[in-house]
């Protein structure tokens, strides 16, 4: 397959072997303050979309991502109409809420959603693998650390800061791949 090392992955799950991967603390992260509103483009995880939504961003994100270029991911959009899928469409709120979901889809500029590339796909899936072992995480969370993973290992490769209030997953991908670059938030 091209454009996929697969000895080069391997070597991450011989690499993380005997590491033990526990949530660091906050002052060990780069959390958004106002030093950090200008710097690399942005790649937004899907928390950020529904912390729009949902008035729980915090003035200075909405900032940073005014501020810089905010990049979006097919990741996001999967996750944001797997939403959708799931919704009841007999509830009154269904209606609503599809319409504000629809309104950030929408929104994503086709020259700033990327999809991922087939090694990205495979690095993702080596670290997603090597979280959920580490952590012993059951079938709930693969599918939700796999995202992440994917979504991280995008942001590595195009050279773009993931922006996220998903500190626990993304701090782990931290430790694993030292060279990515996370921004980290809380809601209000």
């Amino acid at each position: 397959m091209a454009d996929f090392d697969f000895d080069e992955v391997a070597r991450w799950s011989r690499a993380a072997q005997g590491k033990t991967l526990s949530r660091r603390q906050d002052a060990d992260l780069s959390f958004v303050n106002e030093s950090e509103i200008g710097g690399n483009d942005l790649l937004l995880d899907t928390c950020v979309y529904i912390d729009q939504m949902q008035g729980r961003t915090p003035e200075i994100v909405e900032t940073l991502i005014e501020v810089r270029q905010a990049n979006h991911s097919t990741v996001a959009i999967q996750e944001l109409m797997h939403t959708v899928g799931v919704l009841d469409p007999s509830d009154p709120r269904t209606a609503s809420v599809v319409a504000e979901i629809r309104t950030h889809v929408m929104a994503m500029r086709p020259h700033r959603t990327f999809a991922p590339e087939p090694d990205v796909l495979g690095k993702a899936a080596m670290l997603s693998g090597i979280i959920c072992h580490q952590q012993h995480y059951g079938a709930d969370n693969k599918l939700r650390v796999l995202m992440d993973c994917v979504l991280f290992i995008q942001a590595l490769k195009l050279g773009f800061t993931v922006l996220t209030a998903n500190i626990g997953d993304f701090d782990l991908l931290l430790q694993l791949v030292p060279g990515g670059r996370v921004l980290f938030y809380r809601r209000n």
